[in-house]
């Protein structure tokens, strides 16, 4: 009987990278290159998928076999398998029509999902997913419930129902720079590509192998299946993760299915004896792209005979990679704090540095701030982690570097309630009550993105008489002068007159003129 896993497999190990990478790639802009990876990670899923469904049909012969043998002990384990396997079928079957539904709705009629045309449209997932009139996001999510507390009721074996239950959870999500959560539907194929929405589409479709394939263990445990695990002997490669980053480690367990642990087989890698005796396959990728290997394991048996189990497995190794992003604009803005986000997928914030030209780039817990210093000269933004022991350079980001937008000019007034507010050009009319009490203009950027104030350091009001003579006076800081209140005591309603030449400086160190205002006398 084989023991409990009381550890998180390492194939959930390899799927949960996985879709690390996978998020990563989706934080970035759809460019070719993404839409190829992801292209290939479809192609990697599909595989391992085949792989699967190989292993828990084996499971399943186990099962049939040992209640051909012995029907009264399994007859009742191989009926409950049955029922699972038909339930995975139908779920598997249900997921694979929604991705035609998906690249049907992107290429027409002809659309071929071993070949999507539109890989980059953004519209379809939503489209078949999230519409309202039919809400097949909302209706996958209940069968994936549904399919879940079915294993988890089968499932004794506490680590594995955890497991299950974490490769199938359809819990909302909070997104990074969301106040709110999300549904797992939203989530999923909201605003996506659609070689993004199949990916994950099929990763779901794995996620869904998986869990059948423990709960067909536990069914097999139950029964005591060692009795016939001599009848067949399978070679499997267990990877740690099928993705590995440019100078990182690729490591794989090579073990056989009813290993004896008291004569561990011999095990060749492209014809080179492994050398250790406990199934580990360790290789330093040294650059990108597929790579494939195969190798065989050779059993003794007490009779003195040898048998010969074959086995191949792959892996793709990826450039390494890191996330710089503005939370606040998409340029960086000189004289002011500039937050910025800089995260290395799988690696602890703790474990990544980084640099820039042209500024200051300091950390604040797990944040950084960018100050630039020159306006026109390119900041870049240098990105490393420390990775087995090593420093290795992730990323360069590159960013232009922009003065302050021109701040508006207002007028500061406070109003019958008590309360602060503004007279800007095109606010209507202002009392000249309010008008004469009021301490003066400001100025400052206020655009839901930027709210940095600047300083008045002197303006103008300019009056026309009856005959459209101009009549200038000049204010010194940002408070009206005796003068320009004394002329607003004469102002009747309806007449109007302007501030102009505005001079504010900002954070940056830059004086600027300002738009002017036109003041209309209520």
């Amino acid at each position: 009987m084989a023991a409990n896993n009381n550890r998180l497999s390492p194939r959930q190990k390899m799927i949960n990278l996985m879709y690390i990478v996978l998020t990563a790639m989706l934080a970035l802009n759809v460019s070719s290159d993404v839409l190829n990876g992801f292209t290939q990670v479809e192609s990697g899923l599909t595989r391992t998928n085949e792989n699967v469904e190989q292993r828990n049909a084996a499971l399943l012969a186990a099962l049939q076999s040992f209640s051909e043998q012995n029907p009264d002990k399994g007859g009742p384990w191989l009926e409950k398998a049955t029922e699972v396997r038909l339930f995975t079928d139908h779920l598997y079957r249900h997921v694979d029509s929604i991705k035609m539904l998906i690249v049907s709705k992107a290429d027409g009629d002809d659309a071929d999902i071993h070949n999507i045309i539109n890989r980059d449209d953004l519209e379809a997932a939503a489209v078949i997913m999230l519409n309202p009139s039919n809400k097949r996001g909302e209706k996958l999510r209940h069968d994936i419930d549904a399919y879940r507390e079915y294993l988890s009721s089968m499932v004794t074996d506490p680590v594995k129902r955890v497991n299950i239950e974490a490769a199938l959870s359809t819990e909302p999500v909070l997104a990074p720079g969301e106040l709110s959560t999300s549904s797992w539907e939203e989530m999923k194929f909201d605003n996506q590509p659609v070689v993004a929405a199949i990916t994950l589409l099929t990763k779901l479709q794995n996620d869904i192998k998986y869990a059948e394939g423990e709960t067909l263990t536990m069914l097999l445990e139950n029964v005591d299946a060692g009795d016939v695990r001599v009848n067949e002997l399978n070679a499997f490669v267990i990877p740690q993760s099928r993705f590995v980053m440019r100078g990182g480690r690729y490591q794989a367990n090579i073990v056989l299915a009813a290993v004896d642990t008291t004569q561990r087989p011999e095990i060749y890698i492209n014809g080179t004896l492994l050398s250790n005796d406990r199934g580990m396959y360790e290789t330093v990728a040294t650059s990108t792209g597929n790579f494939n290997y195969n190798g065989y394991l050779e059993v003794p048996h007490g009779d003195g005979s040898v048998t010969r189990h074959d086995f191949s497995s792959s892996y793709t190794v990826i450039e390494p990679t890191a996330t710089v992003s503005a939370t606040m604009m998409n340029v960086l803005y000189a004289g002011i704090d500039n937050p910025i986000s800089i995260s290395v997928p799988g690696v602890a914030n703790a474990n990544v540095s980084a640099t820039m030209t042209n500024g200051t780039l300091t950390r604040q817990g797990d944040n950084w701030i960018a100050r630039p210093a020159t306006v026109g000269q390119e900041a870049v933004i240098t990105v490393n982690a420390e990775m087995d022991g090593r420093r290795m350079d992730m990323s360069q980001t590159h960013f232009r570097v922009r003065k302050l937008p021109d701040p508006t000019p207002f007028i500061i007034y406070t109003d019958a309630q008590g309360n602060r507010d503004r007279y800007r050009s095109g606010s209507g009319g202002i009392a000249k009550g309010t008008l004469r009490q009021s301490p003066g203009i400001e100025a400052a950027i206020d655009d839901e993105l930027l709210n940095i104030a600047f300083d008045v350091q002197s303006f103008e009001t300019v009056f026309f008489d009856s005959m459209g003579n101009a009549s200038i006076e000049r204010s010194n800081g940002q408070a009206f002068s005796q003068r320009q209140l004394d002329r607003f005591a004469k102002m009747r309603p309806g007449q109007r007159f302007y501030i102009s030449n505005v001079k504010a400086s900002g954070p940056d160190g830059l004086t600027r003129t300002l738009a002017p205002i036109e003041v209309i006398v209520k």
